[in-house]
């Protein structure tokens, strides 16, 4: 039997995570402490210090009732706006999501309010999303997928203004320790070409080819790997064609513990102050 493929923004994940996820040098600090109450409430907070510009946060609070499928998410951010996030899964038939989101920012008594449905079977994976005060706009995608095999596409509609506002396509194969994916976004004007390969179980390997049909005929390239040192640490190291490497170093410290470190260096400007480094805290309890 088939299974369930991933939505159109997961056909290129494999090689998008290794290439983009704990690199720690994005941010100058990176805190974030999960906890979960008795009465199965989940608390995260979050605070980040970017390389420029004011320190960043947030409080969330998940509660989730697997006996009628519902998850109520609510967060508050230091940019004082309350997000609301209400969930419905398998409720009114197997494989579909109901998702309705608020945004409410207290300073500006302004409102935000969106509808999302998400539906999965196995060889097909639909979501639409709306955003109902703004166009209204809507959203569409939808993955088919065949013994490995994924085509995928998306397209945007502004309601207000009775257009298509965007469009993209994408196709991919995932099997076993290799994933590769073809990407068409922004209106069919940037394409990717990624794959993702898991040598073993130390190692992973990557690389994404970038060509933007507007801006010119150079092709980027980033090329990753991730090494597992032992079963509670693991480095990743990434470099691109313009020469800016990424190091990053993440160490399971004890339980509900962990640390991340992160560098990235100009290599064809080591004299410059162009370099960055950024550390995360990770507790859980």
């Amino acid at each position: 039997m088939s299974g369930i493929p991933v939505p159109f923004s997961d056909i290129a994940k494999p090689a998008n995570d290794l290439l983009n996820k704990d690199f720690y040098h994005t941010t100058a600090a990176n805190l974030e402490v999960k906890s979960k109450a008795p009465n199965g409430v989940v608390f995260n907070v979050k605070g980040k210090s970017a390389h420029d510009g004011p320190i960043s946060g947030s409080i969330e609070g998940k509660y989730s009732d697997k006996a009628t499928g519902l998850t109520l998410t609510q967060t508050w951010t230091t940019s004082n706006s309350l997000d609301t996030k209400l969930e419905l899964e398998d409720n009114l038939t197997k494989g579909l999501k109901a998702e309705v989101l608020t945004n409410y920012l207290p300073a500006k008594k302004t409102y935000g309010g969106k509808f999302n449905l998400l539906y999965k079977q196995p060889n097909i994976h639909t979501r639409l999303f709306t955003d109902l005060f703004k166009g209204p706009t809507a959203t569409f995608d939808v993955t088919l997928g065949h013994e490995g095999f994924l085509i995928g596409a998306e397209g945007g509609y502004d309601v207000g203004k009775a257009a298509i506002t965007k469009y993209a396509l994408a196709a991919g194969y995932s099997q076993g320790s290799y994933a590769a994916a073809v990407t068409a976004t922004n209106n069919l004007s940037i394409f990717s070409a990624s794959y993702y390969h898991k040598v073993n179980t130390e190692v992973e390997a990557g690389a994404k080819a970038i060509w933007d049909s507007a801006a010119g005929s150079n092709v980027g390239l980033e090329v990753a790997s991730k090494y597992k040192l032992d079963p509670s640490s693991f480095a990743k190291a990434k470099i691109n064609d313009r020469g800016i490497a990424a190091l990053a170093y993440n160490v399971k410290l004890g339980t509900g513990v962990t640390l991340g470190l992160g560098a990235s260096l100009d290599t064809q400007n080591l004299n410059q102050a162009a370099h960055k480094v950024g550390a995360s805290f990770t507790f859980e309890g």
